[in-house]
């Protein structure tokens, strides 16, 4: 019988997650063939009640699995330690939000089913506010140049893939991961299916602007050094713009010596090629930075605690 793991990154999901849990349920008695599944959610040192919630609910039911995560280390950690306590043939990916309805899971495994790698939910119509689809916006573009994701493909939070995919995104062990490029590096035999986005059970995103930015950064410098050679690209061109602007100035002059010398197109210059160089040295500071913090092993997650015993020996 096939057996589906269910991973879910919990934060500020008090008031929701029982009726995800519900859904998952509900998709599980509905798949035709039969299926074993498990409910593994994590908690992601959410702010409100929600350990007690999980561990109330894997006290109830020995399909849930909870984890307790030490402090907040982003989703994507969240999703690592879920997979690496998953022992399905297919493991689901979703939101604890109910904005990714877990009924549409059947229809993710039936694309698996079909001989895909990973499955993506595509979104008919997305429900989310202005500022997270300009994100997710980004998001795309930084996917498509930087990591390799097909254009025709959309990747969401609301994923299927096989076992193998799985057992080889965990063997990453630096402390910046980025699931999606874990998963396009990993094969290239995916596809999408439309799905339905829900509203928001309840609360609002999670997701900051500081969050955004950190979960770009990742995606930048941790799965491709083009950022480097497009400093690299930039510097040239400051450079020739440099020479050429010096070779009008001295022609200039010379033609016309009558002019006052420039003091204020100097100065611009200088401070719009101290700003292009600090710039730059950022850059390569964010990569020297996290090869530093990778040398020392910095944890991707902590387990605090676990409803699982065979996770607490």
């Amino acid at each position: 019988m096939l057996k589906v793991s269910f991973v879910i990154p919990c934060y500020k999901s008090e008031s929701t997650i029982e009726g995800v849990i519900g859904d998952i349920r509900e998709a599980v008695r509905e798949y035709p063939d039969g299926m074993d599944h498990e409910i593994i959610l994590v908690n992601d040192y959410s702010p409100d009640n929600i350990w007690s919630v999980i561990s109330k609910l894997s006290s109830e039911d020995n399909k849930i699995i909870g984890i307790n995560l030490s402090k907040n280390f982003g989703q994507y950690a969240a999703l690592l330690a879920g997979y690496k306590k998953a022992s399905g043939d297919i493991i689901i990916s979703l939101d604890d939000d109910g904005q990714t309805p877990a009924s549409e899971s059947i229809v993710l495994i039936n694309k698996i089913n079909e001989g895909y790698d990973v499955v993506f939910g595509r979104y008919l119509e997305r429900r989310d506010s202005s500022f997270r689809k300009f994100g997710t916006y980004v998001n795309k573009l930084m996917s498509e140049s930087l990591i390799g994701k097909p254009k025709h493909i959309d990747s969401t939070s609301f994923f299927a893939m096989k076992s193998y995919v799985a057992e080889n995104i965990v063997k990453y062990d630096n402390p910046y991961p980025y699931v999606p490029g874990l998963v396009f590096r990993t094969t290239s035999n995916f596809a999408n299916v439309d799905i339905r986005h829900e509203h928001r059970r309840e609360g609002k995103s999670g997701y900051t602007f500081k969050k955004l930015l950190t979960l770009w950064l990742n995606g930048f410098t941790s799965f491709s050094v083009k950022p480097l050679r497009l400093a690299t690209v930039i510097g040239f061109i400051c450079s020739a713009v440099g020479f050429a602007f010096t070779v009008y100035t001295i022609i200039d002059r010379i033609l016309n010596p009558e002019i006052p010398a420039g003091y204020s197109a100097l100065a611009s210059m200088i401070l719009f090629i101290g700003g292009v160089i600090m710039i730059m040295l950022g850059v390569i500071g964010e990569y020297i930075g996290r090869l530093y913090i990778s040398v020392n092993k910095a944890p991707q997650y902590v387990i605090k605690e676990s409803t699982d015993e065979t996770m607490n020996q």
